[in-house]
């Protein structure tokens, strides 16, 4: 039973698929239920995200109810009945990584290790003892943050991941394709050629085309640490798969209960259980990131990159898996199974179960499919 654990002071906006339609429904959660706010004015919520204020249109918006909340929630997965889907439609789908001190050193070690997990415990205590205590509050681009730059390069320990991490320009690239992001209680993939790899509970910015941003929620960028640890120009590789991105359970719209600052400060929690009776907890706290929100937006979007639909952009996470969970020294990986939740007391909980992108249900629902059907809809 997937549970979204939505706090009830919010303004929310969803998907779910309606079988009734065909396609995909925009929603928000009223007294616990799930109502669908379509219309030809808002038939999409790129549309909604465009607006001058997107909450209270959402509060008064016109709205025919589908099912309680847990009904929905339940149904994930079951194409006859109405299900989430991930609460973006139009959007880019863009990630920043290294944001965070912890993850920018185990990024090092990856590179270090070329991809061997084998390699990694021995690493991580070299590395981590070179440099993880020297970049935990430094500020990226900053003149302390060169000074160290300059110091890690005399000592031969400098890498392309600390250049991201901590130098002026961040890193930030397509995270998945417009429509392709799974929602709460989805099957997440894995490639089949990655034997090293973990979840990332992140954040997720909707950022509208003028660079406002105008809500959050939760994802997981699922990462193949051997992927891109053999190479860095295999990013694409390791990042965009079939279900390899999860969004959700809803966007939370800013409103005066709810704000960047708010997200500034979010602590999000995570749990692995394994059909093996496998336990891990981890944990991210927004606090500790490099480089502010409002920052990553800038670099993101601008003058230099335009996004008409707007995007929904992955902050990065602090949590970077260094438990073994077989091998002593080769640390964590996923098994087939594994259900992961993220959660976030002001965002809600997303869980999804871990399978190989081969065997997750294809993406076959793209945007002509998405033209075709709002318009047989009669809403463009």
């Amino acid at each position: 039973m997937t549970e979204l654990n939505l706090p009830a002071d919010g303004v929310f906006i969803g998907r779910i698929w309606s079988p009734k339609a065909g396609g995909p429904s925009v929603v928000t959660i009223r007294d616990g239920a799930v109502v669908d706010i379509t219309s030809k004015q808002a038939p999409t919520v790129r549309d909604i995200c465009e607006m001058d204020d997107p909450a209270h249109y959402v509060r008064g918006a016109t709205a025919t109810a589908v099912g309680t909340l847990a009904e929905i929630a339940g149904n994930a997965g079951d194409m006859s009945r109405p299900h989430f889907l991930a609460p973006c439609d139009l959007q880019a789908v863009k990630a920043c990584g290294v944001t965070f001190a912890s993850s920018m050193v185990e990024r090092v070690i990856e590179e270090q290790a070329a991809g061997d997990p084998k390699k990694a415990l021995d690493i991580r205590a070299r590395v981590g003892e070179a440099i993880g205590g020297s970049l935990r509050n430094i500020k990226a681009g900053s003149a302390e943050a060169m000074k160290v730059k300059a110091a890690l390069i005399a000592e031969g320990l400098w890498s392309q991941y600390l250049e991201v991490g901590i130098g002026p320009d961040a890193e930030v690239f397509s995270k998945a394709q417009v429509l392709s992001s799974v929602g709460p209680g989805a099957d997440v993939g894995l490639h089949p050629i990655s034997r090293w790899n973990n979840p990332e509970p992140e954040i997720v910015l909707a950022v509208s085309s003028k660079g406002r941003i105008v809500g959050a929620a939760l994802g997981n960028d699922v990462n193949l640490r051997d992927v891109e640890g053999r190479s860095a120009l295999l990013l694409g590789k390791a990042k965009d798969n079939n279900a390899s991105c999860a969004i959700g359970p809803v966007i939370r719209l800013f409103d005066g209960g709810f704000t960047l600052d708010d997200v500034r400060q979010a602590e999000l929690d995570l749990t692995v259980t394994g059909q093996d009776g496998y336990l891990l907890n981890g944990h991210s706290s927004m606090k500790e990131i490099s480089r502010d929100p409002a920052d990553l937006v800038a670099q993101t979007l601008g003058r230099h990159h335009q996004y008409p639909d707007g995007l929904m952009l992955f902050l990065g996470t602090l949590f970077a898996p260094t438990q073994d969970r077989d091998m002593p020294g080769e640390g964590f990986t996923h098994k087939i199974g594994d259900v992961v939740t993220i959660a976030s007391p002001a965002l809600g909980s997303l869980t999804n179960t871990v399978r190989l992108s081969t065997d997750c249900p294809e993406w076959t629902f793209g945007i002509a499919s998405f033209m075709r059907n709002l318009a047989a809809r009669n809403l463009i």
